[in-house]
């Protein structure tokens, strides 16, 4: 992990209070995940998180995923035993190809290169902000103060 990586899972730990077990563990484990093609970490997870905030937050993507089919996969994500993994593309296929492509925009990241990435990261991100099992208003508030961080970078 570099020096950026780091004061990135300091700087969330900090400002989260180190709600959810960790705020700057989960960052400091998230921000190792790269994609194919060497796409950044932290600009997977910029990646990540605006696919999540786009699609309503971790409720609405929690539904967009059970619409898709992916019932059974996200719900393993949220709940508190062992995280079931998606591929690039059911991923894309729930997210939508126009909501991939302009999250990869903002985050100045190739889509196709970057889905390996998002489909190893977005189920840890998920798994993270959802410590208690469930999808609640604090789950959505660290999802919005982690946002925030990473667009004043």
């Amino acid at each position: 992990m570099g020096l950026f990586d780091g004061a990135m899972g300091d700087m969330a730990g900090s400002l989260l209070g180190g709600k959810a077990g960790g705020i700057e563990q989960m960052l400091g484990g998230l921000l190792g995940t790269k994609a194919q093609g060497g796409t950044s970490s932290s600009a997977l997870l910029q990646m990540a998180m605006t696919l999540v905030q786009e699609s309503g937050g971790i409720g609405g993507l929690v539904q967009k995923m059970q619409g898709s089919g992916l019932g059974d996969i996200v719900s393993s994500w949220v709940n508190t035993g062992a995280n079931k993994p998606v591929s690039p593309a059911q991923l894309e296929n729930a997210l939508g190809s126009t909501a991939v492509t302009q999250a990869a925009a903002q985050a100045g990241v190739d889509p196709s290169q970057a889905m390996g990435g998002l489909a190893a990261m977005l189920p840890q991100l998920i798994d993270k902000l959802t410590p208690d099992g469930d999808v609640n208003a604090g789950s959505n508030a660290m999802l919005t103060q982690v946002m925030g961080m990473l667009q004043r970078k």
